[in-house]
């Protein structure tokens, strides 16, 4: 019986298609490191997000393939990942060791945007990814108590801070700058200051997410990051009611006029489910995130439930993905992180699916 070679096993999978790249694995260049041992065959399968809700899907799928084929005895598949440098504005300069900038961002207050910018960090650092988060939201930082991160201040190497680490996530905040009882009061000019240094003078290291808090509107700080370094995309957080909804609109617009995509929406406070009844309430209307995610053509990335865990835990510094991981809370975010990934792979990976495509014409 002749060995089965390295070109028939490619062959076989390129069955394999991407569901949101829509191209095969191989061609794409996930399929990795085969090797080929007898009846033995062996390889890696690189995707662009450790969150990737299909991984074990495909692994199953891979396996089955090549477990078919004439001559093989036996087939390991190990899934890996690599998520890819995102392309931003052109004319931005990127930070290095940072592949994706994502703004989390509402257009007022009061929506939950900080809860779900902590929950969608920690949810993708739980799956592997190298996560971090920046608090611009300067007015009102928050984001250390929600992480649990403790009073104490970032320390100093090489002329640049150190960014805190709490729950697998790297994190700076005027918070931990600050006396807690200081007001902020900033201008313009000093806002894009500190926006600048959070970017610049901290420490990340290698990052694959870098999620950025926005304050509320369509501001100073929103106009700055755009401006500073090739943001990949942004998630807009609204609630069903429609004075939250007319808010989002401005901020989509803005986005917009400033180049940077808006991944989708999080509708927070989607409904309340009753805990001894099951029962669901949709106490802000229903409806509201879809119908605005039509409206511009763009995903609803996931939809939350009030629920007391989401609040104890911003409150004790336990996100609910870590202090309730079965709750319906905590599914919603989940979901919604991986659809963030899911989105940012999208945009990233755009570039090189033109360049393909040119080259096939």
């Amino acid at each position: 019986m002749n060995q089965i070679s390295e070109e028939q096993v490619l062959d076989s999978l390129k069955q394999i298609i991407d569901p949101d790249l829509r191209k095969d694995i191989v061609t794409l260049g996930f399929v990795r490191d085969v090797v080929i041992d007898g009846g033995d065959v062996s390889f890696r399968i690189v995707l662009t997000t450790p969150a990737c809700p299909v991984k074990e899907q495909m692994e199953a799928e891979a396996a089955a393939i090549v477990g078919g084929l004439e001559g093989v005895s036996g087939v390991k598949v190990t899934m890996d990942a690599e998520v890819p440098q995102g392309r931003g504005v052109a004319n931005n300069v990127a930070i290095p060791g940072i592949r994706n900038i994502i703004a989390v961002s509402s257009g007022k207050g009061g929506v939950g945007k900080s809860t779900v910018a902590v929950n969608l960090a920690v949810a993708l650092a739980q799956d592997g990814a190298r996560v971090g988060i920046m608090d611009a939201d300067v007015y009102g930082p928050n984001i250390p108590l929600m992480l649990g991160a403790g009073p104490g201040q970032p320390e100093v190497l090489n002329q640049q801070l150190v960014p805190i680490e709490a729950h697998g996530v790297k994190m700076i905040s005027m918070a931990v700058l600050v006396p807690p009882d200081k007001p902020m009061i900033l201008r313009g000019p000093m806002l894009h200051g500190v926006v600048r240094q959070f970017l610049t003078d901290v420490n990340w290291g290698e990052l694959d997410y870098l999620f950025v808090d926005m304050p509320p509107g369509t501001g100073d700080v929103q106009l700055s990051l755009a401006q500073l370094v090739p943001v990949q995309g942004a998630v807009l957080v609204t609630t069903p009611q429609e004075v939250s909804l007319s808010d989002v609109r401005r901020a989509f617009k803005m986005f917009e006029t400033v180049n940077v995509p808006v991944l989708g929406i999080i509708e927070n406070m989607s409904y309340f489910i009753v805990p001894d009844t099951g029962k669901k309430y949709e106490i802000f209307g229903s409806g509201g995130g879809q119908r605005l995610a039509d409206e511009y053509g763009i995903d609803l990335l996931g939809q939350v439930p009030i629920g007391m865990e989401v609040r104890e835990g911003g409150d004790t510094g336990t996100p609910v993905v870590v202090l309730a991981p079965d709750s319906p809370q905590a599914a919603a975010f989940r979901t919604a992180a991986e659809e963030v990934a899911r989105r940012v792979s999208i945009e990233a990976m755009k570039p090189e699916l033109v360049v393909v495509s040119r080259a096939q014409q």
